[in-house]
């Protein structure tokens, strides 16, 4: 598994020329439209991402998001033990790897990264494992409710910062109608079944 680590707030390396942070008031946009996410988290020396299909945004100004986090993941626990995290949006040339990391458990693969093909960046300043190759990501940090993490596995994130692909989401808007097919957004189902996002549709006089 290769670390990159970038500096600059526009990555301008060969496999991430394309990445532009996200104003924070428009961060919600990111989630709006209900793709499956892969959530990552770093403790110490280990690190560990895990595909979420319950997530969704939660307020605009702090920005805020939800995600359901079960108790049997690692990343859960590096999550609770850090406080930080990030939640990105996969792609469908992600397909694999998505559900790879879905069902693979560090706990007992210990090589799951690098068997599911996961290559790690950084973004910025925050020191949190990225995954390269997806859309959209969200370094989150967590906002405590022990009882709702406890009783419901819900876990509330405030986004302290927002990264996406400009050839797939721009001026605050995505456009997957005008991108390649394989930057399209995953909607898992069940028992390895996904959709890709559909075509896009306006209500006319409406801006």
């Amino acid at each position: 598994m290769h670390l990159v680590v970038i500096d600059d707030w526009t990555v301008r390396t060969r496999v991430n020329e394309f990445i532009a942070p996200v104003e924070l008031a428009k961060a919600y946009r990111l989630l709006n439209h209900g793709p499956t996410v892969l959530v990552s988290a770093r403790y110490g020396d280990t690190q560990d991402v895990m595909a979420a299909a319950w997530a969704c945004a939660l307020d605009f100004v702090p920005a805020k998001l939800t995600v359901v986090l079960d108790k049997a993941t690692v990343t859960r626990g590096l999550v609770e033990q850090n406080g930080l995290f990030v939640i990105q949006v996969p792609t469908v040339a992600q397909l694999r790897l998505t559900h790879a990391v879905g069902s693979e458990s560090l706990a007992e693969q210990p090589e799951k990264l690098a068997r599911a093909g996961v290559e790690l960046i950084q973004l910025g300043d925050q020191p949190l494992p990225f995954v390269a190759g997806c859309s959209a990501w969200l370094a989150c940090r967590l906002i405590s409710e022990p009882h709702n993490q406890q009783a419901h596995d819900l876990f509330i994130g405030e986004v302290i910062g927002a990264w996406a692909d400009t050839r797939v989401f721009e001026g605050g808007h995505w456009k997957f109608e005008q991108a390649d097919p394989q930057l399209r957004s995953l909607h898992y189902v069940a028992g390895g079944h996904f959709y890709a996002i559909g075509e896009a549709m306006d209500v006319p006089g409406v801006d």
